[in-house]
């Protein structure tokens, strides 16, 4: 079972940058394709980017081109570099082990963990 922790958040402007980080534990980790999502107050969890075992990814069309999803086996580490940061982005993330359906990835377990908050004002 592979467990994830989220950090990086924090407060920016509008147009900053932020990579937020998600460590993971679990001999699985390194085989299975993990996924960003965010959750903005009274939404859903909403799939933002997402990197297989292989390195294929996966973005959401509202932040292709500004995020970028990068994994570190040796760290046991996947990141989400955020660059031209919009308000619209405000929300809780989080990161999830998926599993790609018809080519878009889904939440392979229905626990989300603490997550970390993105807070982008203009």
């Amino acid at each position: 079972q592979v467990q994830l922790v989220e950090s990086g958040g924090g407060l920016v402007q509008a147009g900053g940058s932020l990579r937020l980080s998600c460590a993971a534990s679990g001999s699985t980790f390194r085989f299975n394709p993990i996924g960003w999502y965010r959750q903005a107050p009274g939404k859903q969890h909403d799939v933002v980017a997402a990197i297989t075992s292989t390195d294929n990814t996966y973005y959401a069309d509202s932040v292709t081109g500004r995020f970028t999803i990068s994994r570190d086996i040796a760290k046991n580490a996947v990141y989400l570099q955020m660059d031209g940061l919009k308000p619209e982005d405000t929300a809780v993330y989080y990161c999830n082990s998926v599993i790609f359906i018809k080519g878009r990835p889904n939440p392979r377990s229905d626990y989300w963990g603490q997550g970390t908050q993105v807070t982008v004002s203009s």
